[in-house]
């Protein structure tokens, strides 16, 4: 019996599953039905104790447990990608982290188990998506997934495609403003009191003529003074790549991503890395930054490849899943990119970092992106984010198609979003 560890996955010879879990404390155990585009497409694609069957899914009680998931790949409609098996806990003030981590299994119908998964790293959340019974291609398998969420299920909905409208209050704002105005409508009937008098003014037309010391135009020459501090992001020049001298970024700076000789690059990865800052008796906080690349087409965002879809549909994406607290060397999280086969209508990549709980990056230390030849394991570019941000998100570099060629640039800018589909406002002028 194969044991997963996060982010692996394994094939499925059997078309009917049953997915339990194992944990010390009171749960449920529900099931998302998510499309292509990870997101639901109905109510009904909830499956939980008050709605315990759903198309191909099923839940079963068992006496003083989270109960068992019953799919059946065969029965599920053809628009699912797949099904998220996820854990809550039926104290929604408690955390996982208080408890052994839980361990989520799958079986087949006759009750031989496939795999089991220990769902380790997990602290202030208290839902859980732990496994993802997923299409590839005719075929199904199994992911572990492992990604909690400490905004409990409104976060986990909102994740899925479900708007959860928590701030109504703005909407009052205008009133008392357009209450006030009418007040000042009275005095507005004076002023034709007032009308004869401008027929004075075509008197002093002639004067007019003296507008010609439109000389203090000189001012405008004090404009081209403003002007000169923006060219100076073009000091970055173009550069190449070379696996015994990696090249350090700077803010804005191009590569082209070819090799020496003019060889283009192939397979790369995009290891993203950062470090909490140390609190004081050594101490330091428990943040989740999460890496995401937006695939996009002619400035639309056609899909995006991050912790809870971890491959692109057409398979030249892979993520190495979600790390939830930074500790540790070297890359926190992966991306790889087979650039040959990035479908020819998607002409631009955007690598961004989120924070999930909401710290911002003055709490990180040593955020950094580093490129990969994967055919060699050669590191051939870095970009070191160094000091605070006080931003829940960064844009950190962007992959685009020039001609026949592929070319990063090193961004760096910082805005606010706690999640990749909420950075999609802000990451179109990165284009």
């Amino acid at each position: 019996m194969p044991a997963l560890i996060k982010g692996q996955n394994g094939p499925l010879s059997t078309s009917q599953l049953v997915i339990s879990v194992d944990l010390a404390t009171a749960a449920d155990l529900s099931a998302l039905l998510v499309t292509d585009r990870g997101v639901v497409r109905s109510d009904a694609d909830f499956v939980f104790y008050n709605q315990p069957t759903g198309p191909g899914v099923s839940l079963e009680q068992t006496p003083g447990g989270p109960g068992r998931l019953r799919i059946s790949t065969n029965s599920l409609p053809a628009d699912i990608d797949s099904v998220r098996a996820v854990i809550t806990l039926a104290d929604p003030g408690s955390t996982f982290g208080r408890f052994a981590p839980p361990v989520a299994r799958v079986s087949d119908a006759a009750g031989r188990e496939l795999y089991d998964y220990a769902i380790t790293g997990l602290t202030t959340e208290s839902v859980v998506i732990a496994l993802e019974v997923y299409r590839r291609g005719l075929d199904w398998k199994v992911r572990a997934v492992g990604q909690g969420y400490a905004g409990g299920f409104a976060d986990l909905v909102r994740d899925h495609g479900v708007s959860v409208d928590d701030e109504p209050t703005p909407p009052p704002a205008p009133t008392p403003a357009a209450t006030t105005p009418p007040a000042y409508t009275p005095p507005p009937a004076t002023p034709p009191a007032y009308t004869p008098p401008p027929a004075t003014p075509p008197a002093y037309t002639p004067p007019p003529t003296h507008t010609p010391p439109p000389t203090y135009s000189t001012p405008p020459a004090h404009t081209p003074a403003a002007a000169s501090p923006p060219p100076a992001p073009p000091r970055a020049p173009e550069i190449s790549l070379s696996k015994d001298r990696p090249v350090s970024l700077v803010k804005g700076q191009k590569v082209t991503l070819r090799k020496e000789g003019g060889v283009k690059l192939t397979n790369i990865s995009m290891g993203l890395g950062w470090d909490p800052v140390p609190r004081r008796f050594g101490r330091s906080s428990n943040i989740d930054l999460d890496a995401s690349v937006l695939m996009y087409s002619r400035g639309q965002c056609t899909e995006i490849v991050y912790y809870g879809h971890l491959t692109s549909d057409d398979r030249s994406i892979v993520h190495s899943g979600d790390n939830l607290t930074g500790e540790g060397e070297g890359d926190d999280e992966v991306i790889r990119v087979a650039l040959q086969s990035v479908p020819p209508h998607i002409d631009a990549l955007v690598f961004i970092v989120t924070s999930y709980r909401g710290q911002t990056f003055e709490e990180i230390d040593n955020a950094f992106c580093r490129l990969v030849d994967d055919t060699t394991g050669a590191e051939l570019a870095r970009y070191t984010l160094k000091g605070g941000m006080p931003f829940t998100a960064v844009a950190m570099a962007v992959i685009s198609r020039d001609g026949g060629d592929w070319r990063l640039r090193a961004i760096g800018d910082g805005f606010n979003a706690k999640t990749p589909k909420k950075a999609l406002p802000h990451v179109g002028r990165y284009l």
